[in-house]
């Protein structure tokens, strides 16, 4: 047996209209063999959570330019959590402040990448976190 395709969905919330990064992220998730489903500019917390429910998610990857990202990913981790979604591991691109990367790692943000980050790396850090190995 094989390992299933890690599949990630990629999602703007909030009220930011800057999806170029998103869309670049997801293309290169896609090249690195991932399975990518891109949500969207203007996605509320709850409909992050649901497309990760309803897609079957093994990721969720937010891309926040806004500054809002210390209110929208902790509610997105909370919905995942109330969905039974504890496994899905949650990264963050966009302009995070650096005293802010600390304590979004502690609340369980698995990576967090700002621009200029390489999506070689970010692909890597995915792939390492996440087995897709088959239960025996």
């Amino acid at each position: 047996m094989q390992a299933e395709k890690i599949r990630v969905l990629v999602a703007k919330p909030g009220l930011d209209g800057h999806d170029r990064g998103a869309k670049v992220i997801a293309r290169a998730l896609r090249d690195a063999g991932m399975e990518v489903i891109y949500t969207g500019l203007r996605q509320t917390p709850e409909m992050i959570a649901e497309a990760a429910l309803q897609e079957d998610v093994h990721a969720v990857g937010l891309s926040i330019l806004s500054g809002a990202h210390m209110a929208l990913v902790p509610r997105v981790m909370e919905l995942l959590a109330a969905n039974g979604q504890e496994d899905v591991k949650v990264y963050l691109g966009g302009i995070v402040p650096d005293e802010d990367v600390p304590q979004l790692l502690e609340m369980g943000v698995a990576g967090v990448y700002g621009p200029g980050s390489s999506t070689e790396k970010i692909a890597s850090d995915i792939r390492a976190s996440i087995s897709t190995q088959p239960e025996a």
